[in-house]
Order: structure tokens, then sequence, then C-alpha cells
């Protein structure tokens, strides 16, 4: 077995699977790639033999098995440490892991109604109001980052952190679904479009051959 490896699912839906690729390829750590596509019949028991969860993401790092992905996002900040993946300073890293459970325990309207398609370009639509609420939030989230502790670079935190790779499914979401940003967010998305990681991820979901009717949006 290879010294890391980190397990991903469709690359077009898996928003979780995205979070640690994407830090790890835009932090130059070097990883093995096992992609197992997501709702087969043999999905649960291929994901069963490398995360006892039998999901993805799951990082394998010899003896070490990390599953779900802000877990592995805190691993690889903490065996890594060149990488900051946490702000240097403790009340923007405070802020950061903040954002990040946010992240990852909330957002439900938007997770249901705009699923993960990177290879989809949907028209403008009307969305229900709760979705409309958390997409305010998360704008006013990013804008509040950057005028805080942005100063740095175009990223939430200024350098490239944990935190734009938790929010990265979200730029893919907000820009599939043609959703209206406010320059604030428009200009944190088109930088976070710019990573050669994310273009490369677009790339190899236009390459899948899988389609799940459950997350393609109806006309």
């Amino acid at each position: 077995m290879a010294a890391r490896i980190l397990v991903i699912g469709n690359r077009n839906y898996s928003s979780w699977s995205l979070r640690p690729w994407l830090f790890m390829k835009q932090n130059g750590i070097a990883f093995e790639e096992v992609r197992v596509p997501l709702y087969q019949a043999s999905s649960k028991q291929r994901l069963l033999t490398y995360s006892p969860s039998g999901k993805v993401p799951v990082l394998i790092e010899g003896e070490t098995r990390v599953w779900d992905s802000l877990a592995i996002l805190e691993y690889l900040a903490e065996t890594h440490p060149g990488t900051r993946g946490w702000p240097a300073d403790s009340v923007a890293r405070t802020t950061a892991r903040s954002v990040c459970a946010e992240m990852h325990s909330g957002f439900p309207a938007l997770r249901q109604n705009l699923s993960m398609n990177v290879r989809k370009v949907f028209a403008p639509r009307t969305w229900p109001a709760e979705v409309d609420e958390e997409i305010e939030r998360i704008q006013s989230l990013w804008q509040s980052c950057r005028e805080r502790h942005g100063a740095d670079g175009p990223f939430l935190f200024g350098r490239f952190s944990a935190a734009d790779a938790m929010y990265a499914p979200v730029v893919w979401r907000f820009i599939g679904y043609s959703v209206p940003l406010a320059p604030a967010a428009r200009a944190y998305c088109d930088a976070m479009l710019a990573l050669p990681p994310m273009q490369e991820w677009r790339s190899a979901a236009g390459a899948e051959a899988e389609t799940l009717p459950q997350f393609e949006m109806a006309p």
C-alpha cells in the first residue's frame, strides 16, 4: 500500500471529497488517489475496505485512517505545519475553525437545493426563502473574513487555508447555479476558481462517465 492514500467519490458530485483533495493538491502533499464511484451496487462494500464509516473521503497513512473531511484537514494541518492550514494569529485561527464548523454542520437548505454539480451551469432561478437566507449568510461570512483577516492574499484569511478548502464546494454551487453574488463574494469565487487544482478537478469531473439523477436539477 502507498504511503498516503486519499479515497474519494465522484468528482462531479462529492463535495466532501473535494475538500481534503484540494488542500493536499494546493499544498503539494503527495498522495495516491483512489476513486470509488458512489451509489453503485458495490460502492458501500468497496468503501468499507478503506473506511469504517463506509463513506468518502478517507485518508490512509500507514496505520492511520482519518475519515470525515474536517478531521482530515485538522490532521493534515497538524502533520504538515508548513502548510499553515490554520492562520497563525489566534483570533483569525479561532474564526477559521468557527466558519469551518459552521460549514460542516450547517446550511441544510443549500445542500438540499443546490447539490454540487461541477459539469453544469444552470440558469438563474428563484429559491425558497431558507435557501436565500443561507446564501446571504455565506456571503456575509466571506466578506467578514476577508475584511478582518484577508489582507495577505485573496482568500478568506489571506493565504489559502483549511477554511478555503471547506468552502470550495460552495464556490462550485454558486457558479453552477448562477447565484447572483455581491462583488466581494464574486472576487473570492474568482480567486478560488483560478487555482490550478480547482481547474484540474473540473476537468476530471467532466471526464467522468457516471450521471446520478438525484443530483441533477430538474428543468
